[in-house]
């Protein structure tokens, strides 16, 4: 039986920086990060399927319009979170329309993968009003890889980023063939 097709959404873009902290934009670190995990499923023989690979604007009804069109068997967006105050929370939290199913499964195990490399987990929460969890019609995750503005997150996230990227590719590849 052939793989499913991953899709693989880095958040925000072009003129949509996301969250920012001293220069560090999370549009990049999302773009950097999926794309890394992208390879890894892609060597390992997934299709996967990409809603943007360079720094351009979408809108999050486009994204979901991608992943829809292509066909895709399961969303996985990659964000990094913020708080309002520097260094006040720190970990990995990831987000589900419904904790429920196997995207709630995919959820707990991409945030198991990231709390082996240092991350605190955060747990997995249901967010009904983001778009791209809403109007996909696959079982669709949207990952806060740390927050932005702690620095022990992004010292995490960038030592160890390798690790993370494999962590996530490993999460979806035993959760999709489950």
């Amino acid at each position: 039986m052939a793989n499913p097709t991953i899709i693989i959404d880095a958040g925000h873009g072009g003129y949509d920086n996301g969250a920012s902290d001293n220069g560090r934009l999370e549009k990049d670190d999302n773009l950097r990060l999926a794309l890394a995990v992208g390879e890894i499923l892609t060597a390992d023989g997934f299709p996967v399927v990409y809603t943007r690979t360079e720094d351009v604007y979408q809108r999050p009804i486009d994204k979901a319009g991608i992943a829809n069109e292509s066909g895709g068997d399961y969303f996985v967006s990659f964000h990094r979170n913020a708080s309002p105050e520097r260094n006040t929370y720190s970990g990995v939290q990831t987000l589900v329309y419904s904790d429920e199913g196997i995207k709630a499964e995919l959820a707990r195990r991409i945030n198991e993968e990231l709390g082996k490399l240092g991350f605190n987990d955060l747990g997995v929460q249901e967010r009904i009003n983001l778009v791209v969890l809403r109007r996909t019609r696959m079982p669709a995750v949207l990952i806060e890889t740390g927050f932005i503005n702690t620095d022990a997150d992004n010292e995490l996230f960038d030592a160890r980023f390798d690790e993370i990227a494999y962590a996530i590719a490993r999460a979806i590849e035993e959760t999709v063939q489950s």
